[in-house]
């Protein structure tokens, strides 16, 4: 009798244990832009490879939840031990994703490998990863993650010479998440390639294929693509002398895009990694780019309600940004949050804030 009980009481719990689990994966109803009180930014640091958040209010000043140490650190989650270029994003159905580059470009200092980079620099070149992290979570608390080898993917991927900076945005049309990554085939030119995303957020389901093509071949990097109105707005690091920001518009997800020569960014020295997040209740937008060439690092930043015109607001601490304790911040994500959301990520991070 009692070890019936015992027995029975073990597969209760364990019934507890695997509900709890599918509750914390639950997808949860998608909020509008009525709903929103807060931001979100996701960045690394080239100090420790890992993910980092940071929050606020008004889209302007940004407070890091963990005082400016990492939320998850980048050997518990990637290949190499460590991640750069985060990105998040919302899906239709409310779930919250996030990709990130797996690539450790001090792993042969820290201890993780032989090497230099995983393969010889002479045929692969700088960097040469291939795999993106892929996470996903219900709450922004708990996350699960998949490692995705993109040499592994599809046979015409087995060359790759790299796969950095992964975005997400969702295709009305195909009803399908669509991530756009850039990569290069042994050391030849880097451009940005797109692919639609499997149900389960495991793999990508379609070989992926150029997005746009540089005038005169140019090397770009680093897309993100923001739509507005019935126009897809995609921001990329141009490599067409030095490097600095520019966009393409089209009317297509992964079409058309016309390039547009003008500057949007308003730096004089190297930047990088665009990303565009939309202030809550206005038709105003922030680009926000990562000046690699300065020291320490920064991130710049400008204003624009048409993205034709762009105000310059300068660099963290330096005008209207602020990043209130954390610094030298790498490669930016930003999504709007609800007042709740945000309440639940100061309060497992023990913040203090009250949203």
């Amino acid at each position: 009798m009692n070890k019936t009980f015992t027995k029975q009481c073990g597969m209760a719990m364990l019934l507890i244990f695997l509900l709890n689990m599918v509750y914390a994966q639950k997808k949860p109803n998608a909020p509008k832009e009525k709903d929103m009180g807060a931001y979100l930014m996701v960045y690394f640091k080239d100090a420790d490879h890992s993910l980092h958040f940071a929050m606020s209010k008004d889209g302007y000043s940004f407070t890091d939840v963990n005082n400016g140490d990492p939320v998850i650190k980048g050997d518990t989650i990637a290949e190499q031990k460590g991640i750069r270029d985060p990105y998040i994003y919302r899906a239709p159905d409310g779930m919250l994703y996030m990709v990130l580059t797996d690539l450790h470009i001090y792993a042969q200092k820290e201890g993780y490998r032989n090497t230099l980079w995983e393969r010889e620099v002479e045929k692969y070149g700088w960097g040469n990863n291939r795999g993106i992290v892929l996470m996903k979570s219900a709450d922004l608390v708990h996350w699960s993650h998949t490692v995705l080898r993109v040499d592994k993917a599809f046979p015409e991927l087995a060359d790759i010479g790299c796969a950095w900076a992964p975005e997400l945005i969702y295709d009305e049309a195909k009803k399908k998440t669509m991530m756009y990554f850039t990569m290069r085939f042994g050391k030849e030119k880097c451009k940005v390639y797109y692919t639609y995303m499997n149900k389960d957020f495991t793999a990508m389901e379609t070989l992926p294929k150029p997005i746009f093509e540089y005038p005169n071949g140019a090397e770009y990097i680093d897309a993100d693509i923001t739509k507005v109105g019935t126009k897809y707005h995609m921001m990329y690091a141009s490599h067409n002398g030095g490097s600095h920001i520019e966009q393409a518009v089209s009317d297509s997800i992964n079409t058309g895009y016309v390039y547009d020569p003008k500057r949007v960014d308003a730096e004089k020295v190297g930047d990088e990694a665009p990303t565009v997040y939309k202030l809550i209740g206005q038709d105003k937008w922030i680009l926000v780019y990562d000046i690699y060439r300065i020291t320490p690092h920064n991130f710049g930043f400008s204003e624009t309600s048409d993205f034709v015109n762009f105000t310059n607001l300068g660099h963290f601490n330096e005008g209207v940004m602020k990043a209130t304790n954390f610094s030298i911040p790498k490669h930016p994500g930003i999504i709007q949050i609800t007042k709740k959301e945000a309440q639940r990520i100061a309060d497992n991070w023990k913040m203090g804030e009250k949203f």
